[in-house]
């Protein structure tokens, strides 16, 4: 029974970039899609947008947009800008099986 098809990765709960890397591996071999997301309370910077990226998050959850949480979309958006071949915006269904 496939019972999931993604999984949460919090890079702050999981506690290093070494085991965020893990985890993210785990699941894209595992099949799951790896989906990168923020706590609540979190400050205002885009590290998570980063790390979704360069770990090969195709999907980031940060929340509704505003306060800490447009940092995190702002972020992409720049990323986007300076490296367009970077960010792909595309379809959620094109991540499921």
């Amino acid at each position: 029974v496939k019972a999931a098809t993604a999984v949460i990765i919090k890079p702050n709960q999981v506690g290093t970039l070494t085991d965020t890397w893990e985890a993210v591996s785990f699941a894209s071999s595992s099949g799951l899609v790896p989906v990168a997301s923020h706590r609540s309370g979190e400050t205002c910077d885009g590290k998570l947008s980063h790390m979704a990226l360069a770990f090969g998050c195709p999907i980031i959850k940060a929340g509704v947009i505003g306060g800490e949480r447009s940092a995190k979309y702002n972020e992409l958006i720049r990323i986007q800008h300076t490296y367009p071949e970077a960010v792909k915006p595309g379809s959620l269904s094109s991540l499921l099986p």
